[in-house]
């Protein structure tokens, strides 16, 4: 398995670069694969085309997976099928970067469920509230070998990770009281202050 680290959204509401916001000495790319490195799994930064020079000038290079124009996709669904194409054997361990406050324990939690699963779902989603949280999950090969297919058969009616896990099987956890604040995610300056 691979975690990878999703960078790529536009982050318009945000006026500025999601992944390299500054927080503590670090940025937030970097604070969410830290967070996967303590699991030692490798890690790779999703980014599309735009970003990719000026995070090639922050992490190694080797470690971008650029959107693949090939997909004609865009958002979360476009960076992890990319990972997909390059490392298909791999199963992946998604986190989106603007999930400043998530704690390595539900990542662990999630890698404990995978590993444990005897029936060999594709998917590995928390959900809260009836609603999946497709943005920290595991994506088996098989899982994403499968959407691919149905990309490529003209299938995939819509272009999003939630239509997405409504094609493969999945085992949805759901998220406990406490760990809600974990999956808040950060998309405006007010969200960041509080407001």
């Amino acid at each position: 398995m691979i975690g990878l680290v999703l960078c790529g959204g536009q982050s318009l509401r945000m006026g500025a670069d999601k992944g390299l916001l500054q927080l503590d000495k670090s940025n937030w790319a970097l604070t969410a694969a830290e967070k996967i490195s303590l699991l030692e799994f490798p890690v790779f930064f999703s980014v599309n085309a735009a970003q990719y020079e000026t995070y090639s000038k922050v992490f190694d290079s080797r470690f971008l997976i650029t959107d693949d124009d090939v997909l004609k996709l865009k958002g979360p669904l476009c960076g992890v099928l990319s990972a997909h194409l390059r490392f298909p054997k791999e199963d992946l361990l998604v986190l989106a970067c603007d999930m400043l406050m998530m704690d390595v324990s539900v990542l662990k939690q999630l890698t404990d469920i995978y590993q444990q699963d005897t029936v060999s779902k594709q998917a590995y989603v928390f959900s809260s509230e009836g609603e999946p949280e497709p943005l920290c999950a595991i994506y088996t090969a098989a899982a994403m070998a499968h959407i691919d297919q149905l990309r490529k058969n003209g299938e995939l009616k819509k272009h999003s990770m939630k239509y997405a896990l409504e094609h493969i099987e999945v085992i949805f956890t759901p998220v406990a009281e406490k760990q809600k604040e974990y999956f808040r995610n950060f998309n405006t300056h007010a969200d960041i202050n509080g407001g």
